[in-house]
């Protein structure tokens, strides 16, 4: 094999020609190619080219200070984004918004597995991930303004099955990190804390006839990596950058370098801090609860956290395997800018492998959040008014799971909470309603989980509801609450009931332990 070529950022971004199809490595704040991204970024500033980019990126890429995506955020640097998360690029956002360029959001483990079959030349990828929510055609196609007009997604029926097609998009030039690569551009990941999906994005660009450019801390002599551990071969691989200020190679943006997130050591758990009594912890009791023995768990950022801090604090932190979209399996998922990343992982294998086993109903349980819930029993996490969050991987999750919770605040805006003898009071009401007549996006499909039988539960402070086949029940209330004044006259709509709700567990909002185990 010849030499790679190294070169630096700015050489780099001046491979760029205009109208360029590129994608991006990372996870949010994590696996993220800054020195190229920033290279490119500064081109533009200077020169007024490349001109008329199309990103296209499977997660979310930044930690909505400017990193990530958002370096891309320029008009007329950038024609159209499609993403699988836009929340941490908040001025790509805002170009969306103000139909400045083109945007899309598509489930974001679908837009992983995309890359290979991008990379075998399929047609693209076709699944069941997706039907009846916003990605779906028939609803919005993962249009997010008026001058997005292309159909990336087709439905097609196959078998007698529908299913949705989400077509290929040749890549012209991906930009990746890693950690070393050797003299002829082998690159290994030995300080990250997922693989994502890099190897599927260098074969997608390679065999779309484009370029591959890797970020690495440094170059090192050929044959001095481990062949098992390289994830993107050398074949693949145009030229790599030593990235120059470690600030541009943080394991994850704005944190310091945590050798447990990447495997190379393990951390004692035993002095783990558990958190006081809130509406937050209540809910994670609650749905803790649910939890059985051996069972294979996803659990979404934000209040789904609680689950698992509560699981081992009642000590049956051992029921459940904890999994994160972007690869790792075990360990204690990490939250803020190091969501993504796990604390002494089993194992982490590859996010578009993870979604195959999400996507076939390897997850027995899904705790995910709760923005918006209707009368339908759908779920919207993805659009709020003016502002653009992105689906990421919660279709793939929630449609796929054996069982999905739903766990959130039942208002939101200033609500706040007392707990007295096992029970609960409302000391200020939120001023935000979420449970309500009709969600703005539908990023959860009530009515596809009735189709499939699929259990699923909406867990708050409050109250617990369940989809049934003919609608939303109220199944649970919360003691000390009134039905009628403090759950249904805060709702959109009027749940169904079966008789009185029966009374949540008094120990869910008592001080001390529960006796879970």
């Amino acid at each position: 094999m010849s030499k790679v070529s190294i070169i630096t950022a700015k050489e780099a971004a001046n491979m760029v020609t205009d109208g360029m199809t590129v994608t991006m490595s990372g996870f949010v704040a994590s696996g993220l190619p800054e020195a190229l991204a920033k290279a490119l970024e500064n081109r533009f500033l200077e020169t007024g080219s490349p001109k008329g980019l199309t990103l296209f990126y499977a997660a979310a890429l930044g930690n909505r200070d400017g990193s990530g995506a958002d370096h891309f955020a320029h008009e007329g640097m950038t024609r159209r984004v499609i993403g699988g998360h836009w929340n941490m690029a908040p001025n790509l956002g805002k170009l969306v918004l103000e139909n400045k360029i083109e945007g899309y959001n598509l489930p974001q483990g679908t837009l992983s597995q995309l890359f290979r079959d991008i990379a075998a030349h399929r047609i693209g990828t076709i699944t069941h991930v997706g039907l009846n929510t916003f990605a779906d055609p028939r609803i919005e196609g993962g249009k997010l303004n008026n001058i997005s007009k292309d159909n990336l997604v087709e439905v097609v029926n196959l078998l007698g099955e529908e299913k949705l097609l989400y077509k290929s998009i040749p890549v012209d030039l991906a930009l990746i990190r890693g950690t070393y690569a050797d003299e002829h551009g082998n690159i290994t990941l030995e300080r990250e804390c997922a693989s994502l999906e890099i190897t599927s994005i260098a074969q997608a660009a390679k065999n779309s006839g484009g370029k591959v450019i890797v970020q690495v801390e440094k170059v090192v002599a050929a044959g001095s990596l481990d062949p098992k551990l390289v994830k993107i071969p050398g074949i693949y691989v145009d030229a790599v950058v030593v990235c120059e200020d470690p600030k541009d190679h943080e394991q994850c943006v704005g944190c310091a370098y945590d050798a447990s997130m990447a495997g190379n050591i393990r951390l004692p758990l035993d002095s783990l801090a558990f958190p006081k009594l809130s509406a937050k912890k209540v809910i994670g009791r609650r749905a803790a609860m649910e939890l059985k023995e051996n069972s294979v768990v996803n659990l979404g950022i934000g209040i789904p956290e609680y689950i698992s801090m509560v699981a081992n604090e009642e000590g049956i932190g051992d029921y459940m395997t904890l999994t994160v979209e972007s690869g790792p399996i075990g360990g204690i998922p990490q939250g803020g800018p190091k969501f993504g990343g796990s604390v002494n992982p089993e194992a982490v294998i590859d996010q578009p492998y993870q979604f195959d086993f999400y996507d076939g109903g390897g997850v027995d349980y899904a705790f995910l959040g709760l923005a918006q819930a209707d009368a339908c029993g759908n779920i919207n996490v993805s659009k709020f008014g003016s502002r653009i969050a992105g689906c990421g991987g919660f279709i793939n999750i929630t449609q796929n799971a054996k069982r999905v919770f739903f766990c959130g605040t039942f208002t939101a805006g200033g609500l706040a909470v007392a707990f007295e003898d096992g029970s609960l009071k409302i000391v200020q009401e939120g001023s935000q309603k979420k449970f309500i007549e009709q969600v703005q996006q539908i990023t959860f499909s009530g009515a596809y989980a009735q189709r499939t039988g699929q259990p699923v539960l909406y867990i708050t402070e409050r109250a617990v509801f369940e989809l049934k086949q003919d609608g939303v029940y109220l199944t649970e209330v919360a003691p000390g609450i009134d039905v009628q004044t403090q759950v249904i006259d805060q709702m959109g709509f009027t749940p169904k009931t079966d008789g009185a709700p029966k009374l949540m567990d008094a120990r869910i909002f008592r001080e001390e332990l529960m006796g879970l185990s």
